[in-house]
């Protein structure tokens, strides 16, 4: 149902858009928020969806334990820095929500081979946003950087582990980030979406209290991979 309320919002969005978008993409568009790329601070908020997946590394060759992803909803603010004329710095923090499910080959028991891991994460991402000449209302762009996830579904300071059904991971984890989008210029606001992806650098995973758990015990490492698909206004 959430994700219904979603999509006929964003249509909702999209189809006013679409009303002003003419000029924007007219042979001879007459160029809107001339003076925007001359503001040195500016804000807006954004909207979105992810889909989150795990990347897992093992210390010995067994099946692969298999990923479910769902598609999760993310919302945040925007702080942008100009830098230069072309380069900006930018901060994103938010609030991003999302389902994965592991599902363990060896297990006959059905209780014992699901672990089904809901995620809360405050997303804090720092990233450099390299942006094209200006074409018109058009200005395609590519952004990179670092950011810091703060996962409040962790269970990290609870003792129970897998023999209890409790599959636990970090609070913090560190990544990195890349992705594209474009800047489309209407009468009064700019338009911006786009898709990024993010790779986890540190093993999240918090192992059980045996060091033989068949659910932990073969894991080398276990890193967030994600892509982010935003609808930013400014």
């Amino acid at each position: 149902m959430r994700k219904i309320f979603a999509l006929l919002f964003f249509a909702c969005i999209l189809n006013g858009y679409a009303q002003r978008s003419k000029n924007i993409f007219s042979r001879y568009p007459i160029i809107n928020l001339e003076n925007f790329q001359k503001k040195r601070v500016y804000y807006g908020f954004y909207l979105g969806f992810n889909s989150y997946d795990f990347k897992i590394d093992y210390k010995t060759e067994s099946p692969d334990i298999l990923v479910t992803k769902t598609t999760g909803f993310n919302v945040g603010i925007i702080g942008d820095l100009k830098l230069q004329e072309y380069i900006n710095l930018r901060f994103e923090p938010g609030l991003y929500y999302t389902k994965r499910d592991l599902n363990y080959p060896n297990f006959s028991n059905s209780g014992d081979a699901l672990r089904e891991i809901n995620s809360t994460y405050i997303h804090f991402p720092l990233l450099l946003k390299l942006s094209s000449l200006r074409t018109g209302n058009i200005r395609p762009y590519a952004l990179g950087g670092l950011s810091a996830t703060l996962n409040l579904s962790s269970n990290a300071k609870i003792m129970d582990d897998n023999l209890q059904q409790r599959f636990r991971v970090k609070s913090w984890t560190t990544n990195y980030e890349l992705g594209f989008g474009i800047d489309l210029f209407s009468e009064y606001f700019i338009f911006s979406p786009s898709i990024r992806g993010v790779f986890g650098i540190s093993d999240e995973l918090i192992r059980d209290n045996d060091p033989n758990s068949p659910w932990t015990g073969n894991i080398e490492s276990l890193k967030t991979r994600a892509v982010f698909i935003n609808f930013s206004f400014h």
